[in-house]
């Protein structure tokens, strides 16, 4: 059987989740309510940003901040001044944009099954299965920030969070010499201060000695928060199984699971069903004084 990630978007908490949710978001009855109300509030005050008037985008943030309404704007302002920034590479992306890179590279994918943690896992191959000839790293950011966009609809991943696999197998000098000091900054301030999901843990895999020089340009722009979330493993899987038990990952991590099928049109399929979020979130931001 391949693996197919199907979006759970439309889905009530688990009883799991709603302890995580009160344990560790501070999630209650009275604290939601309280934040909603105050984030409308304080974006009332902040008239240059838009975030629409909708319970479920607010609850997204608010859930990424712990329901602290002020951090949650917060992270909306810094959302907003990263796709300033970044203006000519997402203001108006839509799936079909990037439809032959998704389609035809098969570089990132999501796994259909939770971790132990109820977890999402997100696994991205930077190793020899990626091209830079055929496509550049504008083209990998595009696809991972449409994921992060339809990943946070998810109730059950807005509490629990996700896990990224970076697998780096038989990667050689074309993978290395594609990585820029840009390119590195930008995703990894997205990561850090613009994504909307709560990264739990980016476990890097299979990564050869020539991995070092793509970490030495990576390592500055790395916060100390995030950098106690990283854990390399090379090919000693027992060491990643303690963190993920082998039952929750696919055969190439020493996993009890089929191996990741990275078909890029199951991606894509999930992107375009959720379009209507896309251009949604697509009109966040700062406000265009014409």
């Amino acid at each position: 059987m391949s693996y197919v990630f199907k979006l759970e978007r439309n889905v009530e908490l688990s009883p799991e989740s709603k302890l995580v949710a009160e344990r560790d978001l501070r999630e209650t009855p009275e604290r939601v309510k309280e934040g909603l109300r105050r984030i409308r509030e304080l974006l009332k005050e902040n008239p240059d940003l838009y975030y629409g008037d909708d319970d479920y985008v607010f609850t997204i943030l608010l859930r990424k901040c712990k329901w602290y309404p002020e951090s949650a704007l917060a992270l909306m302002r810094r959302m907003a001044e990263f796709k300033r920034e970044h203006s000519h590479l997402i203001s108006g992306l839509r799936p079909e944009h990037i439809k032959n890179f998704v389609i035809n590279h098969n570089t990132s994918t999501v796994l259909p099954k939770r971790d132990h943690k109820n977890r999402r896992i997100v696994v991205v191959n930077g190793g020899a299965i990626y091209d830079p000839s055929k496509a550049d790293a504008d083209d990998l950011f595009k696809e991972f920030y449409l994921l992060d966009v339809i990943v946070m609809l998810e109730p059950e991943t807005q509490v629990n969070g996700i896990v990224t696999i970076l697998d780096y197998h038989n990667m050689g000098w074309t993978q290395v010499a594609s990585v820029t000091p840009s390119s590195s900054k930008r995703q990894v301030t997205f990561l850090q201060d613009a994504s909307g999901v709560r990264q739990k843990e980016i476990h890097v895999v299979r990564q050869p000695m020539i991995f070092n020089i793509l970490w030495n340009i990576l390592k500055p722009f790395i916060n100390e928060k995030l950098k106690k979330r990283m854990f390399f493993h090379g090919t000693k899987f027992s060491s990643f199984h303690k963190y993920i038990p082998a039952a929750y990952l696919p055969a190439e991590y020493g996993g009890q699971l089929p191996a990741v099928d990275y078909s890029g049109k199951i991606i894509y399929d999930m992107l375009e069903q959720n379009r209507d979020y896309i251009e949604t979130w697509d009109s966040f931001g700062f406000i265009n004084k014409t």
